[in-house]
């Protein structure tokens, strides 16, 4: 399993923008066979950072998905949101590999 971790520099205020974006996107990757772990919100702290973590079986399905999303009119829709909403300055994309379920210490 691979997980994308996305940190993204929002416009403080545009929010509620960046919140329609996100909820636009979760059920999309899902669509396409990832597993969404929700959008994270400015709440206290810095003002305009908001992450997005979501889980693909591997990184070959994450690239499938890439390739396939880029041809869906309900992402295009949702990419044209966030451009003509600004709400998003820039992001990051990092894959990490999750640890889960139980943590044994070994000796």
């Amino acid at each position: 399993m691979i997980t994308c971790y996305l940190r993204y520099v929002i416009d403080p205020d545009r929010i509620s923008d960046f919140e329609v974006y996100g909820r636009m996107w979760i059920p999309l990757v899902e669509k396409f066979g990832g597993k969404h772990h929700g959008y994270f919100l400015p709440h206290e702290g810095a003002n305009n950072i908001a992450v997005a973590l979501f889980s693909f079986s591997s990184l070959a399905a994450y690239e499938q998905y890439r390739i396939e999303s880029q041809q869906d009119p309900a992402c295009q829709e949702a990419y044209e949101f966030a451009r003509r909403t600004k709400c998003i300055i820039s992001y990051e994309r990092s894959f990490m590999r999750p640890v889960l379920g139980d943590i044994t210490l070994r000796r």
